[in-house]
């Protein structure tokens, strides 16, 4: 594919319309920075899986295969020929947008690598000192700040109705670096954001099951909204955006509805897993609790039942003797 470099020369743009065939092409650009991430997240993820295999320690592999499949749809989506033109069209990068917040986000965090780190590496050595640092950041009070709800909705708001509602958007857009921030901020805050819904790893802390389903359901509606509005403008929202290169043939307006059409639907399909996740998890929680109740009450027996009981019994024993002294 020939291509033509961005102003700053740090990216380059395709010079051809926008078709499937071109968005899965194989292009890196100058300097893939997410694209190394996911390889290097796959990597030593992958050494941590074989070092416990070798160890003859069990580990899910359906783990294993979703945060793998995260990686490499940061490789895919951030590699591949759409990167080039997500430095144009809305579209496109709204659709990369989802996937560093949603999609991916689910994927890495249902693969469990907290757990897996703390199992995997050497308790000596250099291995002590990872596990210190990354216990001490847990147990941090910036992580309880990151992973706290009243930290994370606003963050969301930012991401959306913050940065294309003002001319954040077209500053940033503007350079190579702006770019990448992006890219990179909103990949973290999706990972913020799923963290305290779904992660099995061990947290600072761990909210009810009712608490993850309400947060849920409170950044729910802020990008399908968005997203509405984004589809109802009649003129370009974000000025960046309003021009695309001329020999892609493409419509700003247009390019701007499906990108509100993206937001309103692509965000609400990964949110949904998310809340299937949740109810398979409370089901499970509440269905053990009550199996382990009742493995109690066949011991020991239940002592709150035996006390209500008894507490009836007094009650009725004081009736009965009011109403002898009332016939007496």
């Amino acid at each position: 594919m020939n291509v033509v470099s961005t102003p700053d020369g740090l990216a380059w743009l395709p010079d051809a319309p926008p078709s499937i065939e071109r968005f899965l092409a194989p292009d890196l650009q100058p300097y893939p920075v997410l694209p190394l991430i996911g390889l290097i997240l796959a990597v030593a993820y992958t050494t941590g899986w074989l070092r416990l295999r070798l160890t003859g320690r069990p580990w899910p592999a359906w783990r294993g295969i979703v945060f793998l499949l995260g990686c490499a749809l940061i490789v895919v989506v951030m590699g591949a020929g759409i990167e080039g033109y997500g430095h144009r069209l809305f579209s496109v990068f709204m659709f990369q947008q989802l996937t560093l917040m949603m999609a991916v986000p689910a994927l890495l965090v249902l693969g469990s690598p907290g757990t897996l780190l703390l199992r995997a590496t050497p308790h000596r050595g250099p291995g002590r000192l990872i596990l210190r640092a990354a216990l001490g950041a847990l147990r941090s009070r910036i992580a309880r700040i990151l992973l706290h709800p009243g930290f994370m909705i606003p963050l969301f708001l930012l991401a959306f109705y913050g940065l294309y509602f003002s001319d954040l958007a077209t500053d940033l857009l503007a350079s190579w670096a702006g770019h990448l921030g992006l890219e990179l901020a909103f990949l973290a805050a999706g990972i913020l954001f799923t963290v305290p819904l779904i992660s099995a790893d061990p947290l600072p802390i761990r909210q009810t099951h009712l608490g993850r389903f309400t947060d849920l359901f409170a950044e729910m509606p802020l990008h399908a909204f968005f997203g509405v509005i984004v589809m109802m403008a009649a003129t370009p929202l974000v000025p960046f955006f309003a021009d695309p290169p001329a020999d892609w043939g493409i419509d700003p307006i247009q390019d701007q509805q499906l990108a509100g059409a993206l937001a309103w639907s692509y965000g609400e399909g990964p949110a949904l897993i998310i809340a299937l996740v949740l109810l398979t998890r409370w089901f499970a929680d509440d269905t053990r609790r009550a199996t382990a109740r009742d493995r109690q009450v066949d011991a020991v027996g239940d002592a709150e039942l035996e006390a209500y009981n008894a507490y009836l019994h007094r009650l009725g024993r004081s009736d009965a003797e009011r109403r002898e002294d009332r016939t007496t």
